[in-house]
């Protein structure tokens, strides 16, 4: 049986505690547990804040994708897809993946996967707000985050 992945788009912040908990909670079949926690840096103490928008719906749908995808490719017991939108602060949580299955490389190939894909494909914008109080700028789409997602293929 394939798993139903769980994803989330939300402004709140998550409890990565509480949602493994969910995950794991009556399942001893489960080996393993890989999360992926992504945080705002502050880029040298350079950013006051990052806000993230999205395309509501399309942001799910493109998540919910490759989160089937990833359940279809491995044994996967579990996912959970968790991205934040608004404006974020140096040292706060943006997402959170977690896939449970009953071995480990199952588990860190289909967080990784998600991951990757995420990053290139779903339909999140991020805009830097500085320290220094020069104009709020978008972040470009990095090379490296298409050539991670390219390796799946």
């Amino acid at each position: 049986m394939t798993a139903i992945p769980k994803i989330v788009v939300q402004a709140e912040d998550f409890d990565q505690s509480a949602e493994i908990h969910a995950m794991t909670s009556g399942n001893k079949d489960i080996g393993a547990v890989a999360t992926f926690s992504g945080l705002c840096r502050s880029e040298g103490e350079s950013l006051n804040a990052l806000e993230l928008e999205h395309y509501p719906g399309m942001a799910e749908a493109e998540i919910e994708r490759s989160a089937k995808e990833a359940c279809t490719r491995w044994p996967i017991d579990g996912l959970t897809v968790i991205h934040r939108y608004g404006v974020i602060q140096p040292g706060e949580q943006i997402v959170l993946v977690i896939a449970t299955s009953r071995h480990r490389d199952a588990a860190f190939d289909g967080a990784r996967y998600v991951m990757d894909f995420l990053k290139s494909n779903a339909p999140f914008w991020k805009k830097e707000h500085r320290v220094d109080g020069k104009p709020a700028g978008w972040v470009d789409a990095k090379e490296s985050d298409e050539q991670a997602k390219n390796r799946w293929q």
